[in-house]
């Protein structure tokens, strides 16, 4: 007796993105935009886990119902060393390792080093969302003027 494993189609946009990052060599599945995320996210086609720090979340703000695991923690961003099996934990009802998540830092770089450690853990469909959320820092050391989620006006709150 055989049993068939059924083979998770992803959807046009993050099997652009696995090309792209196949291209560029990127040690994980590959990044999109913040729109591209949001409409993933809004079609229950993908999880958004902001992987910034708890402080960060509170008092910059996040993206409501998004799914939190701290890559780094506290004021200092040390490393959390239980990331992988946080991030496994979190997914688990929407596959655990096999699960479609999108990352989310503040510009994208934290995210980048969470999905290539999930990459290497065996996680097959996790993607970095490109920008973060406040984007990057521009020549007057201020973000958000020119990418990341809060500059696309995407739905987040501020507690």
């Amino acid at each position: 007796m055989s049993v068939e494993v059924e083979e998770l189609v992803l959807p046009e946009a993050l099997e652009q993105a696995r090309a792209k990052a196949a291209e560029a060599n990127w040690p994980y599945a590959g990044g999109v935009t913040p729109p591209v995320a949001w409409a993933l996210v809004q079609k229950g086609q993908a999880m958004l886990v902001d992987v910034r720090s708890g402080e960060e979340r509170k008092f910059v703000g996040h993206v409501p119902e998004s799914l939190h695991v701290a890559w780094a923690t506290g004021t200092a961003l040390t490393r959390n060393p239980r990331f992988v099996r946080e991030l496994e934990a979190k997914l688990a009802k929407d596959g655990g390792k096999e699960a479609v998540a999108l990352l989310l830092c503040r510009s994208g770089k934290r995210s980048a080093l969470a999905a290539e450690a999930a990459a290497k853990a065996g996680f097959t469909h996790v993607f970095n969302v490109l920008e973060g959320f406040e984007g990057e820092i521009d020549d007057q050391q201020h973000r958000g003027g020119a990418d990341g989620w809060r500059f696309h006006k995407l739905p987040w709150v501020q507690d």
